[in-house]
């Protein structure tokens, strides 16, 4: 009985170590890349790339760029509750990319901005381009800190516990690792890094879902007719208005949350300004944006495969759907490579969200709070500080240890990009002058407006907002904003 204790110990400790292994092999191709592309650079280069990355390149890596890490656990247990029915908010999101590629990029490209809220001081004035770059400090410093720190949890729950690792040490030690690969080529490094992460990403999901193919004795066509003919593989939904499911709310919030979270927002935008013209990049977005709709569909089809494969072996579903993935993961039950697969592909996968996020955090500090875009010496400071302001925030969450609080902050976010939205389309719709003194006054108080509307909508009529919540703040911020602008007499404004 001993023996086979000792063996199991073995087993156990050897499939630590693969997963260590593993992870420390792609932390150093990470860097092989990283070394590569940090010759002779400057500060354009950190920020822009020098407008020399190739399209196609820049196209991949967004793809793993706009999933992060929680997408890439949350995203198969949505199927429990909701079906498939987030492949209507996919469809939006095409729609949002052609919006992004041909109406805000020629803007970006004409103007040959860095940042794409120096647009605002073009067209508006000095007090609306800080508060439209303050708006997206906030949202993504704390949007990223709490992605991140989910991941943080996940490794140190699966793996780094076993070790004896705090995570006290966890979350400095992977941040450093960013910067690291980060803090001397910025985006131009990004763009290289992220397309071997998207890869990364990529090649793990299909993996896992090959794995889960062969335990439920299935070959892949078997599969896909299964994944088809399921219950849970409902897409539409058009009967139901009130439900959050409901098609034209699922498409129509699909549609303005990529213009505002992907056209609006510098993390996103700032690789697609590294194309060498317009026209490149149109076609790095639009390729990109096309490409969601197959991926997030492998993501649904893996979670109607674990509910088969969870029937099969008569397994309890998880009350939380964020845990069906990694309840299959950390028992075991695929083995240790799918535990690997499923390491790789989270780290992969918030890794291109938090490298994209520190390096935009730090752009746009530099250039749009500073007003300082040639001070190097300015932007590696600054590059620290945001890594170091991730890491307290990250910790702060653990200390707190509280769900509610993490989901205060996505809640936060959510609201932040309202003004956004609604600050761009003054801009973009009208040929007014806005009273650039009012702007900052309406931008903080159309999320406070909207939080007592949602409020009071689900206490009275039974109504809660779901994603159309970001429609409704732009609506509003949008409206604050013409009441407070008057007609334009003289020479058309820059940029419209």
């Amino acid at each position: 009985m001993l023996w086979k204790i000792h063996l199991y110990a073995f087993f156990l400790f050897s499939g630590y170590m693969l997963i260590i292994l593993t992870v420390v092999a792609y932390f150093c191709l990470i860097f092989i890349i990283s070394r590569g592309t940090t010759r002779h650079t400057d500060n354009d280069t950190f920020y822009r790339a020098g407008r020399k990355s190739p399209w196609f390149i820049v196209a991949f890596g967004m793809i793993g760029a706009s999933i992060s890490g929680v997408t890439f656990v949350s995203v198969p247990g949505m199927v429990i509750h909701s079906d498939m029915t987030y492949l209507q908010a996919c469809f939006g999101f095409i729609i949002g990319y052609l919006a992004v590629a041909f109406i805000l990029l020629p803007i970006y490209y004409r103007l040959n901005l860095t940042t794409i809220y120096t647009y605002l001081l073009k067209r508006l004035g000095k007090r609306s381009y800080k508060t439209g770059a303050s708006f997206f400090l906030l949202s993504d410093l704390t949007g990223s800190a709490v992605k991140f720190y989910v991941v943080c949890i996940i490794l140190q729950k699966f793996v780094l516990d076993n070790y004896g690792i705090p995570f006290f040490v966890t979350v400095p030690s992977l941040i450093f690792l960013i910067w690291l690969y980060t803090h001397k080529g910025g985006v131009k490094t990004l763009v290289w890094t992220d397309s071997f992460q998207t890869f990364c990403m990529l090649g793990a999901l299909i993996l896992i879902i090959i794995k889960v193919i062969g335990q439920l004795d299935m070959n892949v066509m078997e599969a896909a007719k299964a994944v088809a003919t399921d219950s849970h593989s409902k897409v539409f939904v058009f009967d139901n208005w009130l439900s959050t499911q409901n098609f034209w709310k699922q498409f129509l919030s699909g549609t303005f949350i990529v213009i505002v979270m992907t056209g609006l927002n510098q993390n996103m935008m700032q690789k697609n300004l590294t194309c060498k013209s317009l026209r490149e990049a149109q076609k790095d977005m639009c390729t990109y944006g096309l490409s969601f709709v197959p991926v997030n569909l492998l993501f649904l089809s893996l979670g109607v495969l674990l509910l088969m494969l969870a029937q099969k072996n008569g397994m309890t579903l998880p009350n939380n759907a964020d845990e069906l993935l990694p309840m299959f993961t950390a028992t075991g039950n695929l083995g240790n490579m799918t535990l690997v697969l499923f390491i790789i592909g989270i780290v992969a996968a918030s890794f291109t969200t938090a490298d994209s996020s520190l390096t935009a955090l730090t752009t746009s500090f530099c250039i749009d709070i500073m007003q300082r875009p040639d001070d190097k010496r300015l932007r590696r400071r600054v590059h620290i500080c945001m890594a170091l302001a991730l890491v307290s925030f990250i910790i702060l969450f653990r200390i707190a240890n509280s769900t509610s609080i993490i989901d205060a902050v996505y809640i936060l976010c959510s609201y932040t990009y309202g003004p956004l939205l609604g600050i761009f389309a003054f801009c973009l719709l009208t040929k007014r002058t806005a009273n650039d003194h009012a702007v900052p006054y309406i931008a903080f108080a159309s999320p406070i407006l909207c939080l007592a509307i949602d409020y009071l909508s689900s206490h009275l009529i039974g109504y809660k907002f779901g994603y159309e919540l970001l429609m409704l703040n732009g609506l509003i911020s949008f409206c604050g904003i013409w009441l407070n602008s008057r007609k334009v007499i003289c020479k058309k404004q820059a940029g419209t």
